[in-house]
């Protein structure tokens, strides 16, 4: 009988470890009023939402635990607690200034995702996880000045950390937390903003083909239009690349610059070349070089230019 009640006692004492063991779980749900300020060389961008949080341990609470680890700075403007229901209840508003990363490659055929996320900065996933609350909207019927939202993701999770925060008792420095995740996809108007931004580029190759019309002999005036050309683009790139963040990566904005610059260059050295002809009396011969390399550049340029933008409108 005693050996009955050994077993019984160990058999109870896991069961109660077992559900002891199992996180306290957190209801969230969010509803964004509006995104605005997108400020895209420094990487930021402002949101305004409502959030909501529904649990049972009054340990966790989020009025003063809330984390948004990719919040640069946010602020409650409004909190209300409802614990009458056996359960706590949380409404707040936040206005965030959020740090993202922004993808630049296809500029300004680009498309952003920008993530927002919630934890818990006391208790980790042994203790807490979340569950979505997605009954309803998530979002407003807001406009981003520039922009068009083509998707809206809401999902939890678990988010790891390679460290255990100067916590001795962990063996191994990792800790995981649970996390409630928002991913918005937006799309940007990108027609308008292109001829703004490149408008003074095709300009400048416009300006540097006609040199080509110019008689062999005005040597100066076909290298002052030329010259004149290749800084005005030099120009134009380094103003769009001031609004743009920094990256490593070669752009579409350094892609069709470096065309343009080396088609003035082209018709530069096809300058200098009718010139040597006219000098060697060549003149029908050097005629002829400047009315073909005209309709071969501007045909060339052409093309080259469709299929890189191309590529990029499509997201290649």
């Amino acid at each position: 009988m005693k050996h009955v009640l050994l077993l019984l006692s160990i058999l109870l004492l896991g069961f109660n470890t077992h559900i002891h063991a199992q996180p306290d779980t957190v209801r969230v749900g969010i509803y964004i009023t509006s995104i605005h300020d997108i400020n895209f060389k420094d990487k930021e961008y402002s949101l305004n939402a409502w959030l909501w949080l529904k649990y049972k341990n009054p340990d966790f609470n989020f009025a003063q635990n809330l984390e948004i680890p990719q919040a640069k700075t946010f602020t409650k403007s409004f909190t209300t607690i409802d614990s009458s229901e056996g359960q706590y209840y949380i409404l707040m508003k936040l206005e965030c200034v959020m740090k993202d990363s922004w993808k630049i490659n296809n500029f300004p055929f680009d498309r952003q995702v920008m993530r927002f996320s919630v934890e818990n900065a006391q208790f980790d996933s042994e203790s807490l996880i979340f569950v979505a609350d997605i009954r309803g909207q998530n979002h407003g019927k807001f406009t981003v000045s520039g922009w068009t939202i083509d998707s809206f993701l809401v999902s939890t999770g678990i988010k790891t950390y390679e460290t255990a925060f100067g916590d001795q008792d962990y063996e191994v420095p990792r800790t995981q937390y649970g996390v409630f995740k928002v991913k918005i996809g937006m799309v940007r108007d990108a027609w308008g903003l292109f001829w703004k931004m490149f408008l003074g580029m095709y300009v400048s190759f416009c300006i540097a083909i006609t040199c080509l019309f110019i008689h062999a002999d005005n040597i100066d005036s076909r290298l002052g239009l030329s010259v004149g050309s290749l800084f005005t683009a030099i120009g134009n790139k380094y103003v769009i690349d001031s609004a743009l963040p920094e990256s490593s990566s070669f752009t579409l904005v350094d892609t069709l610059h470096s065309l343009t610059l080396v088609f003035i260059f082209s018709v530069i050295s096809i300058s200098v070349y009718a010139l040597k002809l006219r000098k060697e009396d060549k003149l029908k011969l050097a005629n002829r070089l400047d009315k073909y390399s005209v309709w071969v550049l501007i045909g060339l340029y052409l093309l080259l230019n469709v299929f890189f933008i191309s590529l990029s409108a499509t997201g290649a």
